[in-house]
Formats: C-alpha cells, structure tokens, sequence
C-alpha cells in the first residue's frame, strides 16, 4: 500500500502520520478494554487496514481517534465472540467517557506519565504488589508470601494501593 491514499473526496491521508498519530492510543484503548497485548497488536494493525481498505475521511484527530476506537472496538467483540469469550466491559458509553476524560492526547502517554509518578509515591511493600501482580501475573498467595503477610493481608494492600493509584490520577487529571 503507498504510503498515501485517496479517501472518497479526493483528499490525500498521510498512513504513516494517520498509524504514527494513533498506534499507542489504540493499543492502550484495546488493552483497558482487557484485550491482551500479542492480540491488542493484531486488532490494532487490522484496525487501520480496515479503516484504509473504505474510503475515509479525516475531519480532525478527535473525530478520527473516536472512529478509529470504534473500529477496533467492534474487532474486539468479534474475537470474543468467536473465540466463545464474554467481553469485558459491562458499560461501553461510561468506558468511552471515561477513556476521553482521562487520555486528553489519544496516545495515553500523559496519562502513562502519571500513572509512574504516582506509582513512585506508593510504598515500597504496595509497589512491590502491585508489581508482582500486573508486571509478572502471580497470584494473591505468590504475593502474600514474598511480602510475608496474609493474602486478606495481601488483597487489602493492592486495593489501597490501586485506591491511592486512582486518587493520585484523578487529583492530577483536575488540576
């Protein structure tokens, strides 16, 4: 495919900015809906073939980053759906609002950015957890043991940590 095609009125859409511009954003969008990463890469690439196999028009980065998400959306509910899978997201239109509140950029990079300096003020024993739990999938018992506490003791310090977490985003999202 050139590197520029002709959408429907002629205008010419630069893939390489359109994919550039968008890539991360919709990854990051496919993986808050629960998508896991190899299969975030595949619906993120089939994606934008998708949207540049029809004809398309941008009309500004807003409008094509919520098209682009609605795409990729429904390519993930297809999967699920052949694959037998319940989807994840109980309330797409609170998620959309949300996911709009919070990543202002599309990319998510700022909000990547705050959630590590707000991961920095957790303590050392809430990012040890946290870690353990979303960085190398262990389980509560796994973490109650390398921190020698309970796994009610475990489970209590990943929810105030993952409170702290929200309260910290949240408080700087406002500001």
């Amino acid at each position: 495919m050139d590197m520029k095609e002709a959408p429907a009125k002629g205008l010419e859409i630069d893939v390489a900015r359109l994919v550039q511009a968008h890539q991360a954003g919709l990854w990051r969008y496919l993986r808050a809906l629960g998508c896991e990463p190899a299969l975030a890469e595949d619906l993120t690439q089939d994606t934008f073939v998708s949207v540049l196999k029809k004809p398309f028009e941008q009309y500004n980065e807003a409008a094509t980053a919520g098209y682009l998400r609605r795409v990729a959306h429904n390519l993930f509910i297809s999967h699920q759906r052949r694959a037998g899978k319940v989807i994840a997201v109980d309330n797409l239109e609170e998620f959309e609002n949300t996911w709009s509140e919070w990543v202002a950029d599309d990319s998510g990079d700022e909000l990547v950015s705050m959630l590590k300096e707000c991961f920095t003020g957790l303590t050392e024993r809430a990012r040890l957890a946290l870690s353990l739990r979303f960085r190398d999938k262990a389980t509560r018992a796994r973490i109650a043991e390398a921190l020698e506490i309970t796994e009610h003791g475990a489970k209590n310090l990943m929810q105030r940590a993952k409170k702290q977490l929200r309260e910290c985003i949240e408080g700087k999202i406002s500001e």
